[in-house]
């Protein structure tokens, strides 16, 4: 009730839209990072790309469907599992030395960056949560119109997924990913 008061409903709906605009900004820059310096993700990258698309489908559904709490379950425990993946990376480099995976950006690698993007995407579907008033019964039934800034989230997403997914295919093609990648299997002459 109090959260139809104070317009919450509304507010949760544009930040579970901005969210997914983000984490497809996320995507986009890595993806283009990739293919202006030849910067190819290793396995563990592909992971945290993945844990950034999960976090991506827990928002659209939420964008879509309504706010439920198993979109912001998915979304959460895929942050989750992006930590765990990003973590795992900077420990993998983190002695004195080390020059790290692939380009830095602002003087931090992708991975460590991807650990941060994820704590903070962790603790802002987690207050997102708490403050969004759940939908009701009689609720549930009304179509939703997501906005222009929850249909740039979907669209842009969307065009992403298809646009990794291809480029990993490129890649990697059907095996497994090489450990420190440097060419794509797909293409020759490359």
């Amino acid at each position: 009730m109090i959260h139809h008061l104070f317009g919450l409903r509304r507010w949760t709906d544009c930040l579970n839209a901005l969210a997914l605009v983000g984490v497809s900004g996320v995507l986009w820059f890595a993806f283009l990072w990739q293919i202006v310096y030849h910067d190819l993700p290793c396995p563990l990258c592909l992971l945290q790309r993945v844990a950034f698309t999960m976090v991506g489908i827990g928002l659209m559904l939420n964008v879509c469907f309504g706010s439920r709490p198993a979109h912001y379950g998915i979304a959460i425990l895929s942050a989750l599992a992006g930590m765990v993946s990003s973590a795992r990376q900077v420990l993998l480099h983190i002695a004195p030395g080390d020059p790290g995976y692939g380009m830095p950006f602002l003087g931090l690698h992708f991975y460590t960056w991807a650990l941060v993007a994820f704590f903070l995407l962790a603790l802002y579907l987690g207050v997102l949560l708490m403050l969004d008033g759940m939908k009701q019964k009689d609720a549930a039934d009304i179509p939703r119109s997501p906005g222009w800034l929850g249909n740039l989230g979907v669209y842009s997403f969307l065009v992403i997924l298809l646009v990794m997914f291809v480029a990993t295919l490129l890649e990697c093609g059907l095996g497994p990913c090489p450990d420190d990648p440097t060419d794509y299997l797909w293409i020759p002459g490359k």
